[in-house]
């Protein structure tokens, strides 16, 4: 089993206390972290993506463990969750459907004590410092209008072409004054 071959984990929480001169009186907070992986695969076709399934499965848990921990709170606590990845140039996208769809999820939910609903998700092709806009969904009910948020991130260095950043999102609280509701 291979195992991911991680040369930085980035880490970008935050936590909004005011919005339009407004105290928010609740938590609000989100965290994305950030992995960038060696791509197993780069440079060359491969028909079975399996490493990078297993991959998948093996960073979706270190990510989203690490983001309930820089959250602060019991990871029951979380309420939404979201993904994605960018490929450098020396590989394909597909590389990065194979790391987030097929065995992403199952480490996340743990992470997180459940989650009924889809990891909404975003991918990526580009180079160093693309940024990238990760969904936030809440994670027992998508169509919960105050947990539809987004989050960026970016890594200076990263993806090289021959590496993928690979983001778990987690949220609390929703977006900090929400009072959106459906019609």
């Amino acid at each position: 089993m291979t195992q991911p071959d991680i040369r930085k984990i980035v880490v970008l929480l935050e936590e909004t206390r005011k919005e339009m001169e407004r105290a928010v009186n609740t938590r609000k907070a989100k965290v994305a972290v950030a992995a960038v992986l060696r791509n197993p695969l780069a440079g060359r076709y491969v028909e079975d993506l399996e490493v990078l399934k297993e991959l998948g499965r093996q960073i979706g848990g270190v990510l989203a463990r690490r983001g309930v921990e820089a959250l602060g709170v019991e990871p029951g606590k979380v309420e939404s969750y979201g993904k994605g990845a960018i490929v450098g140039v020396d590989g394909e996208i597909e590389h990065t459907a194979a790391l987030l769809h097929p065995r992403f999820g199952a480490p996340v939910r743990a992470a997180v004590e459940h989650g009924d609903d889809i990891i909404p998700g975003t991918k990526k092709m580009g180079g160093p410092g693309s940024s990238i806009t990760i969904p936030l969904t809440h994670k027992d009910n998508i169509w919960d209008f105050d947990h539809m948020d987004a989050m960026d991130i970016t890594v200076p260095d990263a993806p090289k072409a021959h590496e993928i950043v690979v983001v778990a999102a987690l949220g609390i609280g929703g977006r900090p004054l929400n009072r959106t509701r459906p019609d």
